[in-house]
Formats: structure tokens, sequence, C-alpha cells
């Protein structure tokens, strides 16, 4: 397939109540491990490619960087690939359409973008996303690319007491149909884990609703009856995989000494 074929393909892959699993990886390595097992599509997470090069989360891993192991993941693997792009490196449309134009040269077909202020706090005004949104859509809709446009929402993920998830939730939808007027594909609401709340925010949603597994959260199937379509891993796959590189190395070193 060229790249605007798996953009449709991965595009078509989001079903509500038949969700697309994206064990997020974060090389060429585990790309191709990941893609071995079965996967459909993959996805970089943001926080494990920037931890496997040393740095701290939060585009505080060299764009060049990240755009270098994107393009070994596409070049590496036949399947369709998204990037997790984070903020898009720039908070101005006009530069993030730039960046995002670099993202689809990789050979990707999909990024995640994310309303948090990265570097500040809170999220964006909504009618300021959005305009950020529709500047990549118009990018990618120029390149003939139909890039998926994961719009994320951190209004969840920053509050960390999911007591107080509920009224959030009014403004959760609001930003989903914001999004998806300006271009957006589909809405990434990371730590929500309510199943009610899920349910509530897929049914309002005009777009596919991405929830991320994390502690508290359902299993992929329920999540699937719930109404989502995409459930992705996030860091969960590198820090796993760490942990058991760290338990192997201790026991090679124990035994030796």
């Amino acid at each position: 397939m060229d790249q605007k074929e798996k953009a449709t393909a991965f595009a078509a892959l989001h079903q509500k109540g038949n969700p697309v699993i994206i064990y997020n990886i974060w090389d060429a390595g585990t790309a191709k491990a990941v893609a071995d097992a079965g996967a459909k599509a993959l996805g970089t997470g943001s926080w494990s490619v920037a931890a496997a090069q040393g740095y701290a989360d939060g585009e505080n891993l060299p764009m060049e960087a990240l755009l270098s192991t994107a393009k070994s993941i596409a070049s590496a693997v036949e399947l369709p690939l998204s990037v997790d792009f984070e903020g898009g490196y720039a908070e101005d449309p006009t530069e993030l359409a730039k960046n995002v134009a670099k993202v689809i040269d990789t050979g990707a077909i999909g990024i995640n973008f994310e309303d948090q202020v990265v570097g500040g706090s809170g999220v964006y005004p909504i009618s300021r996303q959005a305009e950020r949104i529709r500047a990549i859509r118009s990018l990618a809709d120029s390149r003939g690319i139909p890039l998926f446009i994961n719009a994320r929402t951190d209004l969840f993920l920053q509050e960390g007491d999911r007591t107080k998830h509920t009224a959030l939730l009014d403004e959760a939808v609001a930003r989903a149909r914001a999004y998806a007027e300006a271009g957006g594909n589909g809405f990434f609401a990371p730590g929500l884990a309510d199943e009610e709340l899920i349910r509530k925010l897929c049914e309002a949603s005009p777009v596919p609703v991405n929830i991320m597994m994390m502690p508290g959260v359902s299993a992929p199937k329920r999540l699937g009856e719930l109404g989502v379509a995409r459930v992705s891993y996030g860091p969960g796959p590198y820090r796993a995989m760490m942990a058991k590189l760290k338990e192997d190395a201790a026991a090679v070193f124990t035994a030796a000494a």
C-alpha cells in the first residue's frame, strides 16, 4: 500500500464497538515485534520514544530525533504508523503545519495531537486548539494525504482525582465536537476510566473515541462494549519491557557475584 492507502486503511480500523488496538512502540525493533505479534496498525508513544533516547516526555526529545525514529519505523514495517506528536513542537498554527509536513514525510499516516500547553500549564482554549487542528488538516489536504488526526484532550489526565471527572465531561464533549469540526478524525481522552463517563463520551462524540489503558481502566473488550473505537497502551509496554530487562540483568549480576 502507498501512504494514502495506508491512511485510508487506518481510518477504517476505527470501529465503534470493535476497537483497534495500538500497543505503543518506540523504535523499529519494537515495531517489528508488535507487527509480528498480530498488530493491524502501529503507534508510537511520546513518553516511550523519549525515554528510549534518554529524554523526559514533553517535547524534550529533539524533533529531528523523533522524525528519524518515525522514518526508521515506517521504513521497517508495512503497517500504518501513527506518531505521537504531542503539541506539534510549535504554538503558532503556521509553524505547526510545517512540522506536521515533516511527519508526513517520514511515511507516517496519523498523529496524536494534544491540547495541553506543553511547557506551560492547563490546556488551550477550545477555539485556539481548533484553529491549530484546522491548520494541520489544511496542510494534510494540500499534500493529498488523509492524515488521521487523533485529537487528544488532557482534561482528564491533568485531573488526578477521578471523582472530579464527571464535572469535566461536558467540556470534553464540547472539545470533541469542536475538534471534529476543525478536521480531527478521532478524539483521545487519556486518563478517563469511569465506564459510564466513557459510554457517554462515545455516544456524544462525532468521531471515534480513543481510551488509554492504565490502572483502573476496563479491558479492551469491555471498552468496545462501551463504544470505544481505539485502545492504546501509552508508556505501559516500555515500562514493562524495562522492568523485565532490569530483572533479568539483576539476576545475571547476582549469579556472577
